[in-house]
């Protein structure tokens, strides 16, 4: 996006892209740039800390989470970054998502991650925006007229 990105959006998979395909053209939507990473708190894990460790000094404002099984990568983000985070827990061939999901709202006091349904990517991106026009009024309206239409739909 040609935009400053406000929202970092961080996958731990490749595989998690087609479930995130729904956050990614909700914020396209509502206008709020982005940008994307994958790395796997796992597999990658000095990448998600210096991704993280720098995402509010590059001006990243909330941060969306999405991972499956173990599902750590929110946690893990949210240790090194002072922003909010919004984990989406996918669903899992395993536990159908059960396990991401516990995996996510099981944080340690200190460590808040928020988190949205499981495979619920839409719902991240509009609480990113929502999370964003607290204190940015051209997002709260985006939020307002997202709203308009659906009770008009």
């Amino acid at each position: 996006m040609a935009d400053q990105p406000l929202v970092g959006i961080i996958m731990g998979s490749k595989s998690d892209m087609p479930t995130m395909e729904g956050c990614t053209k909700q914020l396209e939507e509502l206008g709020v740039p982005y940008e994307l990473v994958i790395a796997s708190a796992h597999r990658n894990p000095d990448k998600v800390h210096e991704w993280a460790g720098s995402a509010a000094d590059r001006g990243l404002k909330v941060i969306i989470a999405a991972a499956g099984k173990a599902a750590h990568l929110g946690g893990v983000v949210a240790a090194f970054t002072p922003l909010p985070i919004i984990g989406v827990p996918m669903k899992t061939s395993d536990l159908g998502g059960m396990d991401s999901l516990l995996s996510m709202v099981q944080m340690p006091s200190g460590v808040p991650v928020a988190c949205v349904a499981i495979n619920g990517a839409k719902n991240a991106a509009i609480y990113a925006t929502q999370i964003l026009g607290a204190t940015m009024p051209e997002y709260r309206e985006k939020i307002v007229e997202f709203k308009r239409q659906m009770a008009e739909a």
